[in-house]
């Protein structure tokens, strides 16, 4: 059923959209730059297997969401938000020289575990603040245009890498290197291109994990937390689409454009899926969105060319354009605004300790049955996903904040 929204464009969302959305993307070029290629690294440079490849991604990136919670409460508390963001960027830039510098996995676990934190320091307080600035009738187009801008360098990086690569004759630390200048832009935008606004006027402040502040949050909100759960389960850790396509005889050097189709693909549909979800009914956009990623996880699980490896990424990055801008803006519009910081880092503790599992058993299975058992046991958490959204009742909801 349509919803009586305004119908913005790109250009008439709050300026502070579009900042945050750029800081994004050239963080997501830095970081890609280095993900596209690090699996690759870490099995055939330092000789890690593709389980240690699984326990270092799942452990990493868990450990991102997991630290969101304490972020988002904290800047709850003090009512700002920027501070935290920026640390957390610059953290994230402070560790992209150690990339090019290890020389053990050790090396590589320890700027993988800092620069995730470094995530999960920014993550809630940044998705708190993008909601902030945003009007309620308007919150799936803002984060689905943040999305889209953060998948656009996600596009940009792999292409990067790419041709740095050919360059320089698959030289990874020389690639590695030049991942710290969109880093570096990235702290600097944010620190002086965006005005926070002033926060709202409480009587006293309160820890915003206390169990009174927990239960303010609602039903409706941890539905679409065990919604985004079991949405998590069913993907696991990108690093196993580079590997996937690297065990189909895809060159170094071109590995990284699986990540550029699916970045691609993520880039080109997370604005409309996201200005969508603002007019139709969010769950049945939810359950299109799964169909899709079980496509992509079968043709994964099936492929034996490159190009079947390449259209199933494709597949996946659609999956994420039709569903993570979504599922932010439910979460935004079900948290009152005081608790909104809170609510996006428990959202996001849910949802790590999901991935840890994901990409241990998915290392698992690939280790002990091949990777037609990885990308199969994904498409069957997917079908889980799509029952509990069908089948499941949402809890009744007050009108969004």
């Amino acid at each position: 059923m349509l919803k009586s929204v305004t119908d913005p464009s790109p250009a008439g969302l709050p300026r502070g959209v579009w900042v945050l959305g750029f800081v994004s993307l050239l963080m997501d070029v830095s970081s890609e730059l280095i993900h596209s290629l690090l699996p690759v690294f870490m099995v055939s440079i330092l000789g890690a297997s593709v389980l240690q490849v699984g326990w270092i991604e799942g452990v990493a990136e868990s450990t991102a969401l997991i630290v969101k919670v304490f972020s988002g409460a904290l800047s709850d508390f003090l009512g700002r938000r920027k501070g935290l963001a920026v640390f957390g960027y610059g953290l994230a830039a402070l560790t992209k020289p150690l990339f090019a510098l290890a020389a053990t996995l050790d090396v590589v676990f320890t700027a993988r575990m800092l620069d995730r934190i470094g995530k999960g320091i920014r993550g809630a307080p940044r998705d708190a603040l993008l909601a902030d600035l945003t009007p309620v009738g308007i919150r799936g187009t803002a984060f689905g245009l943040r999305q889209a801008l953060d998948a656009v360098g996600a596009t940009l990086g792999p292409c990067l890498a790419m041709a740095f690569m050919w360059w320089w004759a698959d030289q990874f630390r020389a690639v590695f290197w030049i991942a710290v200048i969109p880093a570096v832009a990235s702290v600097a935008l944010l620190a002086f291109g965006l005005k926070e606004p002033a926060p709202a006027q409480r009587e006293r402040r309160t820890n915003p994990i206390r169990r009174e502040n927990l239960r303010k949050l609602g039903k409706t909100y941890w539905w679409i937390t065990v919604i985004g759960a079991a949405i998590t389960l069913a993907r696991f850790s990108e690093a196993f689409l580079i590997l996937r396509a690297q065990q189909l005889g895809v060159a170094i050097a071109f590995v990284p454009l699986v990540l550029v189709l699916m970045s691609l693909a993520f880039s080109l549909s997370a604005y409309p899926f996201g200005k969508l979800s603002d007019r139709v009914d969010r769950r049945g956009l939810l359950v299109i969105g799964l169909i899709i990623l079980v496509a992509a996880d079968l043709l994964l699980a099936l492929a034996s060319t490159w190009w079947m490896v390449f259209l199933g990424a494709t597949l996946w990055g659609i999956h994420l354009g039709a569903t993570q801008g979504l599922i932010a803006a439910m979460v935004a519009d079900a948290a009152p605004k005081e608790l909104r910081g809170t609510a996006f880092g428990f959202f996001n503790l849910v949802c790590g300790l999901a991935t840890l599992f994901a990409s241990v058993i998915a290392g698992l299975l690939w280790d002990w049955f091949g990777s037609d058992a990885t990308f199969g046991a994904a498409a069957g958490f997917c079908i889980f996903a799509i029952v509990v959204l069908t089948i499941g009742r949402r809890p009744s909801s007050s009108s969004p904040r």
